[in-house]
């Protein structure tokens, strides 16, 4: 129960951020909230995580749909019935169905937050994005904690 109300967040809180994203902020403007390190925009990606496979809709719809069935089938053979490893899928699940909603819907993904850092700017993402790579750390994370306990 845990990983379908966790999903179901992370996709509302996902469709609802860029709603309003795309009802008040232009495409392609920038909004400063904190000068030089963080605004908010409204870009489109038709590719993967920091526009890699740009132009792949296709493949990447077919790859989340893959993606979706294996973790939903297959959830309790690659991951442990942990309270972290269910915090995890939650959040994976959550952020491939809010960017594939916007991919079947829109055609695209739509991100908006963008960061500075000492002169580098790395590439716009969204809630759904976030969820994901959160979760893929937090599953590595407890993977390696398991497998200390069990080597103790």
């Amino acid at each position: 129960m845990l990983i379908l109300l966790l999903s179901f967040f992370i996709v509302l809180i996902d469709q609802v951020t860029k709603y309003l994203v795309m009802d008040h902020i232009p495409l392609h403007r920038q909004i400063p909230i904190i000068d030089g390190f963080f605004s908010l925009v409204h870009v489109h990606n038709t590719g993967a995580a920091w526009g890699m496979l740009r132009g792949l809709n296709g493949y990447l719809i077919a790859l989340s749909i893959i993606v979706l069935i294996i973790m939903t089938l297959f959830r309790r053979v690659i991951m442990e019935d942990v309270f972290f490893q269910r915090i995890a899928a939650g959040l994976i699940i959550g952020g491939i169905i809010g960017n594939l909603f916007d991919r079947l819907h829109f055609g695209r993904v739509i991100d908006f937050l963008d960061f500075h850092l000492y002169g580098n700017h790395f590439p716009s993402f969204n809630v759904a994005d976030s969820a994901i790579c959160v979760g893929a750390g937090i599953y590595i994370l407890s993977q390696i904690i398991s497998a200390k306990k069990q080597s103790t």
